[in-house]
């Protein structure tokens, strides 16, 4: 979600007339919704990415390709 600037200049403007305390209070509650903002979001496993793009490979031949990129570094 994108925040107007207004909006955000006008929310810290007030958090700025607040005391020490009082600010102090405000980011932690504020960090406390983060928190469990953060918990409640689905996880994800590297082990989804499993299989990605394979259809790419298919017809090529494993040991020519790396060979064919190792000749590619000798310039």
């Amino acid at each position: 979600m994108i925040i107007e600037t207004n909006t955000y200049q006008n929310v810290l403007m007030q958090a700025q007339k607040l005391d020490p305390l009082e600010q102090l209070r405000l980011l932690e509650t504020l960090a406390g919704r983060m928190r469990r903002q953060n918990a409640t979001q689905t996880r994800h496993s590297i082990l989804e990415l499993q299989g990605l793009g394979k259809e790419i490979w298919q017809n090529v031949d494993a040991q020519s390709y790396i060979n064919k990129e190792r000749d590619s570094w000798v310039g």
